[in-house]
């Protein structure tokens, strides 16, 4: 079929170095056998759990997309056998993994996504080489951190949230301080003002207010029903 390449296994001569592509073609019965390969690129994930430069937990899913070197089948099929992602692709993504995260922290593991992928798929594409295998893509489609140090970053968050409300609670304090002090300063300004006035003018202004607070006195109590007036003295009887 289109994308499958074929290794002839010989009972007299073992298995032959040409491998032997798409269409169709002779076999001697009985003597020789084909062992079919998919050569397409195919996805794996790998889940894998490591520990990052801090010692925190960290689990990583890796999808990847491979495929076998072609001319490189007759070596896949006797080295390794036909389930060669099988064997290879677990350890050796484990291993690079492990090798790869163990040089950051759990921040930079955020931060950096990118750097962590790029050196992983730098890394796994030589060593899958050495087995035979291509790997066309490598990305990291989960990364988590343990049960601890997910609490541990939202209590940070929520303990970073109280500190910046005490820091607006401490300002609001000092303004209000500010204000009061601005308020005191006008209205000691506003004092040495009248007293310089009224010790300039004296104190008819004064007696002016209180007539006219006396006169609205008088209008507002008037007017109430339950109010009499009584001449003075003590002729009033």
């Amino acid at each position: 079929d289109a994308g499958h390449r074929a290794v002839i296994f010989d009972r007299f001569r073992g298995v032959q170095d040409v491998v032997v592509g798409e269409g169709t073609h002779f076999l001697i019965p009985w003597v020789q056998k084909p062992i079919i390969f998919d050569c397409r690129s195919r996805p794996r994930n790998i889940p894998v759990i490591t520990g990052s430069k801090d010692l925190q937990n960290v689990n990583i899913t890796l999808r990847i997309l491979f495929r076998p070197v072609t001319a490189q089948l007759p070596r896949i099929f006797t080295s390794i056998g036909e389930d060669y992602d099988e064997r290879v692709l677990p350890s050796i993504t484990t291993e690079i993994l492990k090798s790869v995260v163990a040089r950051f922290d759990a921040g930079e593991l955020i931060t950096q996504r990118e750097l962590v992928s790029r050196q992983v798929s730098e890394d796994l594409t030589e060593r899958a080489a050495t087995f035979g295998l291509i790997l066309d893509d490598v990305s990291l489609t989960h990364l988590t951190f343990g049960k601890e140090f997910t609490e541990a970053v939202e209590m940070k968050q929520v303990a970073q949230q109280e500190a910046e409300r005490a820091r607006f609670i401490v300002e609001k304090a000092e303004q209000q301080k500010k204000a009061a002090v601005i308020s005191a300063e006008g209205d000691s300004k506003a004092a040495e003002l009248i007293a310089n006035s009224l010790a300039t003018a004296g104190d008819g202004l004064i007696e002016l207010r209180k007539l006219e607070a006396a006169e609205d006195i008088a209008y507002q109590l008037s007017r109430s029903r339950n109010i009499t007036y009584l001449p003075s003295g003590q002729s009033v009887l």
